[in-house]
């Protein structure tokens, strides 16, 4: 029999810079939901990837001398990595600068063109080059800033496309306010208050101020904008009007979109407007979650309150940190992140709970036993409690998973873990080990614990999937004892089930040396604050005729080595767009030759030829001065072609 699909996506990330604690919460959740469909027996696609193209990616490249394609190369290598290390299972990765999700999007630009839907304009307003989102006058926030993350917008004009979202407004809301797509819910009353009421302004969907983007098929002048190329990934990468895959019949509409609230609004409206323009199904949820902040703010590179997850993974299991960014993140809601909460959490529910649980049990199982209970039972009436609620917790599980309430899943598979150290007191097993009367209700009891356990991980495996089989392995646990079926039974385990003791799962966090130790390591990521230098006073004003007469060109660097007799020099061959120059320049010391070749850095074109230790030179190349006193290369645009005139 056909497994029945479920399609769960992340949003693609946008590679600015190097993830951290925040960012993994939204891919660990969705990886959690995934594998407990998988779990349950559905035919799983979870979807998550990059978002690369925009201006702050063309910016980033430019500053470090690099195309943006090497940029994020670099960047999706990084988050690759974390996925692998956080034991992410995603089953397709896409990236926004793939052929064919490329081809995906400008068949799309083209449909809405043609059906009226994009028109072109001119856009005059504010925009916010981190977020690339245009805003009106008043979504600005009190400060007249970003309402996301708050930093300065600027005026902006240029030719645009824009896309008609107002034809659109009354479904949008009737799909928030009268339907379950939007979860949580009272989330929908911000969106139609503050966008949809006020009328939906169009949205601008092109840009011409910077080239890196998806060219526009019809007039390659603009760029696709970020919106309508990046939400397109959702479709594109099942197949959706390209080659690549044909995922699209099977697999949509998504059963999952899950987002964090500050990209809520384009998920909840624009997302929506694109598809019924295009007349194609609707994502049945759009699940939005908080933020996780630190120390009371929004965590941010920017802000210097960044938390590495690799270090945290390092130092306590990518398990552990899993299940504490789970448990503490209420759907809708923000969670505080600290050191201290963390190290508790880990200490109170991970090492106490289950790790106390897990050791107690198998430990008494050799001791009395040897490892192999006897087949011999005696039930008494405190057992019926724990396996009533033992029997209980899957469907209890389903139901919060069902709602995408991951913290309340853990809560309840952690009451059974509960129940189960309590039951442990209960029955007190090291009396009854002295009692040799006492054996089949002994080995009742630690049966009772092992199905216990059993049940609680099979399900909790889906949240911390790298530890649960070395529970498993100590229990005594087959594979096919810890399916989902199994998961709503007790007593399936043998009889005579042979345990294993292994190594402590959790050992105990000693909290006060842990803090002053991650305190540490987070205050070394924190950036550094702006060097300071003595600034040189100002040269005397010029006109701009004066000004005029110094040719500033983009060159790039095609062979470079040092001049002989002489350590400060590097002698450089530059296309410079007008048949090639050569450029003598005093910055060896900080520069070898294999760093700048290949490189397009700003040359003075028309400075009078000099002689420098026997070599001519034909121009200088522009550089700043730095606090310590050396010479750093002002990299252009790499985009930009050999002769531009910087002006």
């Amino acid at each position: 029999m056909d497994k029945k699909p479920f399609y769960i996506t992340t949003p693609i990330y946008y590679p600015s810079g190097d993830p951290h604690i925040g960012t993994c919460y939204t891919t660990v959740a969705c990886d959690s939901i995934a594998r407990y469909k998988r779990l349950q027996g559905y035919d799983v696609m979870f979807l998550t990837g990059t978002d690369e193209h925009g201006l702050k990616i063309e910016q980033k490249a430019a500053k470090e001398g690099i195309t943006p394609k090497e940029y994020v190369d670099n960047i999706v290598a990084i988050f690759k990595k974390l996925w692998g290390f956080m034991n992410i299972s995603y089953d397709r990765y896409i990236r926004t600068t793939d052929d064919y999700h490329i081809a995906t999007v400008q068949k799309i630009f083209k449909e809405l063109y043609d059906k009226g839907y994009i028109y072109k304009g001119e856009y005059k307003g504010k925009y916010c080059t981190p977020c690339e989102s245009f805003w009106t006058d008043s979504q600005l926030d009190e400060d007249g800033r970003c309402p996301e993350c708050h930093r300065e917008v600027t005026q902006a004009s240029e030719e645009a496309y824009f896309l008609k979202l107002s034809p659109f407004a009354d479904r949008i809301e009737k799909l928030l306010t009268e339907t379950d797509y939007l979860q949580p819910a009272n989330r929908a009353a911000e969106l139609v208050n503050n966008f949809i009421k006020p009328g939906l302004d169009d949205l601008c969907v092109s840009r011409t101020t910077f080239k890196w983007g998806i060219p526009v098929t019809f007039d390659e002048k603009h760029v696709v904008y970020v919106w309508v190329d990046a939400l397109t990934n959702y479709i594109s990468a099942m197949g959706f009007y390209n080659n690549k895959y044909d995922d699209y019949g099977k697999y949509w509409p998504a059963d999952v979109h899950m987002v964090a609230k500050d990209i809520m609004r384009f998920h909840a409206i624009i997302w929506p407007a694109i598809l019924m323009a295009l007349e194609q199904p609707l994502p049945k949820h759009l699940v939005v979650h908080g933020w996780i902040s630190y120390n009371g703010q929004k965590m941010s590179k920017s802000l210097g309150n960044v938390v590495d997850p690799f270090i945290l993974g390092e130092r306590y299991g990518a398990d552990a940190i899993r299940y504490h960014i789970l448990r503490e993140m209420a759907l809708g809601a923000d969670s505080s992140f600290s050191n201290e909460i963390m190290i508790n959490r880990i200490n109170s529910d991970l090492a106490n709970g289950l790790g106390n649980l897990v050791s107690r049990t198998v430990t008494m199982a050799e001791k009395y036993f040897g490892g192999t209970l006897p087949t011999e039972r005696e039930a008494a009436d405190v057992d019926s409690e724990l396996i009533a609620e033992a029997e209980a917790l899957r469907a209890n599980v389903d139901g919060y998973m069902d709602k995408y309430q991951l913290n309340n899943a853990l809560a309840e598979i952690f009451k059974l873990v509960s129940r189960a150290n309590k039951y442990i007191d209960e029955t007190e097993p090291w009396v009854l080990g002295k009692d040799p009367a006492k054996k089949a209700r002994l080995a009742s009891v630690l049966y009772n614990l092992l199905e216990s356990i059993r049940i609680a991980t099979t399900l909790l495996s889906c949240f911390m999937p790298s530890t649960m089989p070395k529970v498993w392995e100590q229990i005594g646990a087959a594979e096919s004892d810890v399916t989902y079926e199994n998961a709503g039974k007790f007593g399936v385990l043998p009889l005579d089930v042979t345990v294993h003791r292994g190594e402590m799962l959790f050992p105990r966090i000693d909290v006060d040396k842990e803090i002053d130790e991650l305190n540490a390591l987070i205050g070394a990521n924190a950036p550094a604050e702006e060097p300071k230098t003595e600034v040189q006073p100002v040269l005397p004003q010029i006109g701009i005729e004066e000004f005029a007469k110094c040719d500033l060109r983009v060159a790039k660097v095609l062979a470079c080595e040092r001049v002989k007799r002489a350590k400060k020099l590097l002698c450089l061959q530059l296309d410079d767009g007008t048949g090639g120059r050569q450029v003598v320049s005093g910055i060896a010391q900080w520069y070898k030759p294999e760093d700048l070749i290949g490189k397009k850095i700003i040359v003075v074109a028309n400075l009078k030829p000099v002689v420098l230790c026997g070599v001519e030179s034909n121009g200088m190349i522009c550089a700043a001065d730095t606090p310590d006193g050396a010479a750093s290369v002002i990299f252009p645009d790499q985009s930009l072609p050999c002769g531009s005139k910087i002006r």
